[in-house]
């Protein structure tokens, strides 16, 4: 019986470790990510948004070129009104350089105008 607790025990330690996440100063979310973002762009609150009292988060994932470039990026959640706003913000953040590509997630919040 304990060498079966023992084995849980190790695969549930796996499981954490393989899928935490770690927080790069807020916003860029994936284990994959280990350099430091250099430069961030806040998106713009859309009009329509601000006008539908929208809010939320949306998740986009990024691949980094090796020279700190955001390479691709593309939409994994988040509201469709939102979207295109933390898209173009994306795109312009900068990494620091590192010897090959990184892909992550990096979240952003919207906050409904007030």
């Amino acid at each position: 019986m304990s060498r079966r607790i023992a084995a849980l025990v190790g695969a549930v330690v796996v499981l954490v470790v393989a899928v935490r996440p770690i927080c790069l100063h807020g916003q860029a979310q994936n284990e994959e990510i280990l350099r430091r973002a250099k430069t961030k762009v806040q998106p713009e609150y859309p009009e329509l948004a601000k006008r539908m009292n929208i809010a939320g988060t949306v998740k986009i994932e990024v691949v980094v070129a090796p020279n700190g470039t955001v390479k691709e990026a593309h939409v994994v959640g988040g509201h469709p009104v939102l979207a295109n706003a933390a898209l173009d913000a994306a795109r312009k953040w900068r990494f620091e350089p590192a010897p090959g590509e990184s892909t992550g997630v990096i979240d952003f919040k919207f906050d409904a105008p007030k």
